[in-house]
């Protein structure tokens, strides 16, 4: 299954623009032991990034990614290179004070000036452009938010400003405007950036999984084939980090999935990238396409497995976008999936308290390039320099304000619920599927999943999360069992598609056109 592309019930083909536009990597397959200095677990925007940054600095370093690089979140982000991460200055100067929030601030901004001097150093075509950002507003009730978060904002060093128009196909009632912001397309500055790992004892593995991790003198990672990888520090960037070691990880993100449509426009937008502040959550961005532009929309979030039928998610976009501007065509449309935190910043730093020499970097919201960036120079300045200037506020193990031990406890609730919820219900034993639909059956008083492909066969699969057991739900929009509780997902093969699971789930074979019972 190409889980890159699929017919989904908008009539649309889902493909990220990103991979579409881009080639293929072929790094190789770990088949041997080796050792190196900094194993690298995770190959996107902050493993890429990090592996270069411990490069430069005379590191041996392995990076090794489950599937391809830049592939996974990352090849499937908006690519907003911005500060702006909703409505938050205000709320974090209130909740954690000035000094962390301006920690923050200052680490998102140093972020856009990193990513455009790295595409000055390497000389990367990857239409990086400076821009405003906006948030906007059609709700009077909103005005008055968006004015304090403009004064919090200026107060923390970031150029802020309230403005009351902007040139939009609709009328606003107010927005906030970050100036000097930016936007790219990811997966050219990150395939650049990597063909400059390799080399004086640094590598990149692909289709390379790591399922353990060992620590004795050193850090042993252990592959899903049983090849060992001698580290003296690892860092775990795999967006949700499959190795725990007591930091209650698990306990602590919610998983969230939103939705991408594309267009070519008859009209051309203003300059800028520009988010919806109220509870619709739209937002889109201009992008260039070949010799033109194409508009990218998103929205529609939930909680991973949590939405009904997820196909409506792509058919309520394409409304959207057709009751909003002028479609000349629609493009590519394709899923994301991010992890938030129970406070709303990232974790980044060591794993534990207790743990020097292992760190994880995650939870990084909808806000992941800049994130993203700053967790690699926030992790490569512990390594070298045992200190970041921003490690207070991104601290793993920072203490828990109140509003986050009330989200701590919601989230950790919802996921006994679903734990509970699903070991209950009983699936129907009904095989009587339409072609390219799937649902959930009962077998001698077994839940299993069963998926009719397009061509009429039929895929089983055992659908307790190799996790920590939720029963996952299907997908109808991209043909996948997903994870009520922590977001894993999987094909209707049982192949992993994101973690935390690291083992795939038990298939009984394909090609029957009926469930025979008696094979359980």
């Amino acid at each position: 299954m190409d889980k890159n592309k699929c017919i989904n019930n908008s009539g649309l083909i889902s493909k990220s623009y990103w991979l579409d536009s881009t080639y293929e990597t072929k790094y190789p397959i770990l088949k041997k032991d080796i050792e190196t200095d900094i194993a690298i677990i995770g190959g996107g925007i902050t493993g890429i990034t990090t592996a270069i940054l411990l490069k430069e600095e005379g590191f041996k370093v392995g990076l090794f990614e489950a599937d391809r690089i830049a592939q996974g979140t990352t090849g499937h982000t908006t690519a907003y290179v911005t500060s702006q991460h909703d409505i938050i200055y205000n709320d974090l100067i209130n909740s954690m004070g000035n000094e962390k929030a301006r920690q923050y601030a200052e680490a998102n901004e140093g972020a856009i000036d990193f990513i455009e001097n790295m595409v000055n150093k390497y000389n990367i075509d990857c239409d990086f452009y400076r821009l405003p950002a906006y948030i906007y507003t059609t709700d009077e009730n909103y005005v008055d938010t968006i004015k304090k978060e403009a004064e919090a904002a200026k107060s923390l060093g970031i150029n802020a400003k309230y403005v009351e128009n902007l040139d939009l196909p609709f009328q606003v009632k107010g927005a906030l405007c970050f100036e000097n912001q930016g936007q790219f397309h990811p997966r050219k500055y990150l395939l650049k950036i990597a063909e400059n790992i390799p080399g004086s004892g640094s590598e990149i593995y692909e289709h390379t999984r790591i399922v353990d991790i060992e620590h004795d003198e050193v850090y042993t990672l252990i592959t899903d084939t049983g090849i060992k990888i001698k580290a003296q520090k690892v860092v775990l960037a795999s967006h949700f980090p499959f190795y725990d070691g007591l930091g209650l990880y698990f306990a602590k993100l919610r998983p969230q999935r939103s939705y991408v449509i594309t267009a070519k426009i008859k009209d051309k937008l203003p300059k800028g990238t520009f988010v919806d502040a109220g509870e619709a959550g739209w937002y889109f961005r201009s992008q260039k396409y070949r010799d033109g532009e194409m508009i990218i929309i998103g929205g529609q979030d939930h909680k991973t497995a949590h939405g009904n039928d997820m196909a409506e998610c792509y058919m309520n976009l394409k409304n959207y976008a057709e009751n909003t501007f002028n479609i000349e065509k629609f493009m590519y449309v394709w899923s994301t999936q991010d992890y938030i935190t129970i406070d709303g910043i990232p974790y980044v730093g060591n794993l534990t308290s207790s743990s020097k020499n292992i760190y994880v970097a995650t939870g990084y919201g909808e806000w992941g390039m800049t994130n993203g960036t700053a967790a690699a120079n926030i992790i490569r300045d512990l390594i070298v320099k045992n200190e970041s200037p921003y490690e207070d506020v991104y601290n793993p193990s920072r203490k828990i304000i109140t509003e986050g031990i009330k989200n701590l406890v919601k989230e950790n609730f919802d996921v006994a619920k679903e734990l509970i919820k699903g070991k209950l219900e009983i699936g129907q034993y009904n095989a009587d599927l339409e072609n390219d639909e799937g649902k959930v059956i009962d077998v001698h008083g077994e839940r299993y999943g069963v998926y009719r492909d397009k061509n009429g066969k039929l895929h089983l699969v055992d659908i307790t999360c190799t996790h920590l057991g939720c029963e996952l739900r299907w997908n109808s929009a991209e043909k996948s069992w997903d994870c009520p509780c922590h977001g894993s997902r999987f094909t209707f093969e049982g192949d992993i598609i994101e973690g935390p699971a690291v083992t795939r789930l038990n298939h009984y074979g394909e090609g029957k056109n009926t469930i025979d019972s008696n094979v359980f």
